[in-house]
Parts: C-alpha cells; sequence; structure tokens
C-alpha cells in the first residue's frame, strides 16, 4: 500500500484528509470520533470573540432526487467559550498525537487581538493555525471573516501580526467571494503565510418558500445571506485551487476544499496543486465513516498506478491548465453515435437541434429501423450530445486528425501583428 502521509507547510497528518473547520469540528468529542474513524486531521471550528449564535442555521439545495447538492449555513464561529475549546484541543492532541490538529482563528483586525490568541491556542498543543479570514456572514458585518479577507492589505497585515508571535505554520483560509482569488493568495504570502487553504463558502441564498414567502432558512420570519458549500462548489473551488497553483507569486502549499466529497475529487484537488483537502458538508451528509472509502480508493488508486507516495501526485496536472489564449484553434473532436448502444430516446437529437448545431440526423436503414447519426463536418465538437445521452458508450467524443498545424489565438495575434509590421516596412 502507498504511503498516504501528508506533510502540509511542516503539518504531518497520517493522510491527505482532514476534517474542515464547521460543526463536525466543534468539540473533542467529535474531533476525537473523526481520528477512529481514520480521518488523518481535523480544522477546529473557529475560535474567537463573541460566541453567539442563531437558529435555524442551515438550509440545502436538492437537485434532481439528491437532497444535498448545495448547502447553506448562517452558523457563525464557535458558540462554545475559548477555555472550554482549549481545554478539549489539549485532551485530543494528547490522546491523539500523531493526527493534525489546526485551530481556526478569527478576531477583529488588532495586532494585540491577534497576538493573544496565537499565544493561547499554541499553548494547548496545536500543530498549526488557520486564519479564517473567508466566512461571508454575520463575522463579516462585525470587520472579520470574508470583510478582512476581501482586502488584501489587511490579509497581509493580519497574517503578519499572527506570524509574529506564532510558533506553530500559519495557514490563511480564503474567501472565493472576490473577484481573483489569487490577489489575496498573494497578500497572505507577503504577510508570511505557511499555507493558504480554499475555499470558504459562498454568499449565498438557498431558496424561498413559496407559500408562507419566508426565506430558507429564515430567523423568526427574517433571512440573511449564507455561505454555500457542498458538491455544487467543487467546479469553482478547483478552479481557484488552479489558479493559485500556477501562479509563480504563489509559493506556499495548498490546502484545498469546496465540495470534495470522494476519494476521486480528493485526487481531482492533489493533481491540481493541493498537498491535502479538507472535508465537511459530505462528513456532514454522510458521517465520519465516509473517509473509509476515501482512504481505501486512494490506496488503490495510487497502488494500480505504482505510486509509492501520496505526495507524489500533488500537482500534476498544473501545466495542463493554462489561459485561454494558450489552446490549439485547430484541434478538433467531433461525436460518433455507437448504433448498436443507442437507444434511440433521440434527447441528443433534441438538444443538437434546439440549443447547439443541429448536426444529428435522424435516419432509417433499409430494413426502417430509426438510427441517428451526425453530421461530422457540420460537428463543432461540443460535446452536449454525450453530456445529455443517458447511456455510457452510446455517443464518443472522437479526435480527428489536424488538418492544420497547432495554432494558439496567442500565436495568431503575434502572426498577425508581425505580418502587420512587414508590410508597414515594405
Amino acid at each position: 500500500m502507498a504511503n498516504l502521509t501528508t506533510n502540509l507547510a511542516g503539518i504531518q497528518s497520517p493522510n491527505p484528509f482532514w476534517l474542515a473547520s464547521a460543526p463536525p469540528t466543534n468539540s473533542g468529542y467529535q474531533v476525537q470520533r473523526a481520528f477512529e474513524a481514520g480521518w488523518g486531521g481535523a480544522v477546529w471550528k473557529t475560535l474567537g470573540d463573541p460566541i453567539l449564535n442563531v437558529s435555524s442555521r442551515f438550509a440545502a439545495v436538492g437537485f434532481n432526487g439528491q437532497r444535498v447538492a448545495g448547502f447553506n449555513n448562517i452558523e457563525l464561529i464557535t458558540d462554545r467559550p475559548l477555555e472550554v475549546n482549549l481545554k478539549e484541543i489539549y485532551e485530543t492532541k494528547k490522546k491523539f498525537p500523531n493526527h493534525a490538529i489546526i485551530a481556526s482563528l478569527m478576531v477583529e483586525p488588532q495586532q494585540e487581538k491577534w497576538h493573544e490568541i496565537v499565544k493561547k491556542v499554541e499553548d494547548v498543543g496545536v500543530d498549526g493555525l488557520e486564519l479564517n479570514f473567508g466566512c461571508p456572514h454575520g463575522m463579516a458585518e462585525r470587520g472579520m471573516g470574508a470583510a478582512s479577507g476581501q482586502v488584501p492589505d489587511l490579509v497581509e497585515k493580519q497574517t503578519y501580526w499572527a506570524k509574529e508571535v506564532a510558533q506553530t505554520p500559519v495557514i490563511v483560509k480564503l474567501t472565493p467571494n472576490i473577484t481573483d482569488i489569487t490577489v489575496t493568495a498573494e497578500a497572505a504570502v507577503r504577510g508570511g503565510a505557511d499555507a493558504v487553504s480554499m475555499i470558504n463558502t459562498i454568499n449565498s441564498l438557498a431558496g424561498v418558500d413559496i407559500h408562507s414567502w419566508n426565506t430558507i432558512p429564515h430567523v423568526a420570519g427574517k433571512g440573511a445571506h449564507g455561505g454555500y458549500c457542498g458538491p455544487a462548489v467543487k467546479p469553482i473551488a478547483l478552479n481557484m485551487v488552479a489558479e493559485c497553483a500556477r501562479s509563480p507569486f504563489i509559493n506556499v502549499p495548498i490546502s484545498g476544499m469546496g465540495g470534495v466529497s470522494n476519494w476521486q475529487e480528493a485526487v481531482e484537488f492533489m493533481l491540481m496543486g493541493a498537498a491535502g483537502v479538507q472535508v465537511c458538508t459530505a462528513a456532514m451528509h454522510h458521517g465520519f465513516r465516509i473517509v473509509e472509502d476515501m482512504i481505501q480508493g486512494l490506496n488503490y488508486y495510487l497502488d494500480e498506478r505504482g505510486i509509492k507516495k501520496v505526495s507524489d501526485i500533488v500537482g500534476k496536472a498544473v501545466s495542463k491548465y493554462s489561459d485561454w489564449g494558450n489552446l490549439d484553434l485547430n484541434y478538433k473532436v467531433v461525436a460518433r453515435i455507437d448504433p448498436d448502444t443507442c437507444i434511440n430516446c433521440n434527447k441528443c437529437h433534441i438538444s443538437c437541434e434546439d440549443t447547439s448545431h443541429q448536426c444529428i440526423d435522424m435516419l432509417k436503414d433499409p430494413s426502417g429501423k430509426s438510427y441517428l447519426k451526425v453530421r461530422e463536418e457540420d460537428c463543432v465538437g461540443c460535446n452536449l450530445c454525450s453530456i445529455v445521452c443517458p447511456v455510457d458508450g452510446a455517443i464518443s467524443m472522437v479526435e480527428l486528425p489536424n488538418e492544420q498545424p497547432p495554432m494558439t489565438w496567442n500565436e495568431r495575434q503575434a502572426a498577425l501583428q508581425a505580418t502587420a509590421v512587414q508590410r508597414l516596412d515594405v
């Protein structure tokens, strides 16, 4: 079996699967149960002040029979006294010395506040700190969380304040509620961050009850924006991890999170540059024991490829992620329908005819049997037919030989510019 041991900025853990700072890491009882189930680390639910909260707090967004396609919360940081949390962190670390315990922290943007809380949590033996500059609701209205995380100077300054006294690695957790996450990631690096983690939750409103006209969730008939997470946000999170991983100015490890529900998605995040992953919604939906499948699946994946250490896959797909201007404009794929597998439901034809490029013909063979065929000369390779097809293997996207040499948009523009200069010279 492969070595799953992970080292993120000096924080060791037996595997790359950490629970994210959230309701699953609210107490020593929960974190200890999680470690017994197999989780490699836990980021303790955010410590800070004041310890206020609301009821109710959660809402789920279902889709097509899936009850938790997305998840929304208006919960704040821990609602338990700091001293209680510190006592339980100490006891948990003593019982599980080889597991990673990271304290998530959020305080007002004042130097003495950061110094005070950093010293207190490090005194009980945490392995690292995660500065929460991401939560979009509640605390942000008081100048904390995303309110700080959206201002690069504040991210840099507060990271620096934490680093002034920290003896353990400092991870900066970034908000996705910003135009370009690399800007705040770079600010964290300038402040001395040992690692960055992403993404925190996205501004959201889960829904509106069309009978009562109340928001979902609501507090005594009033609603507010909350933080969105779960499977629906994974593509957004993966892109932000990739953008930071390929930036030459963000040269620190990344802890990736946002919709990770299984080992395959964990591998995706790691291939795209995350040294490890954090999980929340999937654990809230299915319980701590999902980590067993994650560990088993990751081990099988690595063994099948002869990879000895999980760290060897980190960042292996980053070089394949680039700007649109670097894509080969002459590369071409087309759809092909396997008549033996196709069930003639016609979903591909409808989608292509109504919303794409009208290149799937409905034909009949000599015996009068209906079949579908793609006019390849008109197909642009959009993939829509293969996406809506309900039968695996019925539609394949096939690469065609290049009729023209590869040329990107950037190369094309450079060639046009060179031609224009030559004309001027003449």
